[in-house]
């Protein structure tokens, strides 16, 4: 829901055309409510030459397959969240290893910043967002239905986590 009041002179905001677009602000301060989207960080994790991945409990894509991810927090750059999202989540260790992708939708309130990782320590639990945690050889991933019936957050995120583990689709070539 919208803020109906500034919040730093208290003033009603009104919502009209600022900077190329209809933005709320305040016509006594000049105060401007951007909607920016929250970053995430996601790691594709490698852990004995099998990929980690766990079944999420909390939406999107609630009982869904995926690599470990979440919300990068104040006081923390993406690298160090991600690290601490896949420690939470799985109880591993992990090395950053490069950059995967930088993903974003217009109608989706995230930007995940997804990442190479290999395991360097700990031993795979599920943590709290994580119903169960499994390692997966390549070629044996998971087949998961498209969330036709989802929402917009489901089906964008169902496509990242689609173009972030698709090297892990096809079992190695002898």
């Amino acid at each position: 829901m919208p803020a109906q009041f500034c919040s730093q002179c208290g003033t009603r905001l009104i919502t009209g055309p600022l900077h190329g677009r209809d933005r709320e602000h305040c016509p006594a301060c000049g105060f401007v409510v951007y909607h920016n989207p929250a970053p995430v960080g996601l790691a594709v994790v490698e852990r004995d030459g099998q990929l980690v991945l766990i079944r999420r409990t909390i939406p999107p894509l609630q009982g869904y397959w995926a690599p470990p991810a979440g919300h990068v927090e104040l006081g923390e750059s993406a690298p160090e969240a991600t690290i601490r999202e896949v420690r939470e989540e799985t109880g591993l260790d992990i090395a950053l290893e490069g950059l995967v992708g930088v993903y974003s939708q217009a109608d989706v309130g995230v930007v995940i910043v997804a990442y190479r990782g290999r395991a360097v320590g700990g031993e795979p639990a599920a943590g709290e967002d994580a119903g169960e945690i499994a390692l997966f050889k390549p070629g044996e991933l998971p087949a998961q239905p498209f969330p036709a019936d989802g929402t917009p957050t489901d089906r964008w995120l169902y496509g990242v986590i689609e173009s972030v583990t698709a090297p892990w689709r096809e079992a190695p070539t002898p």
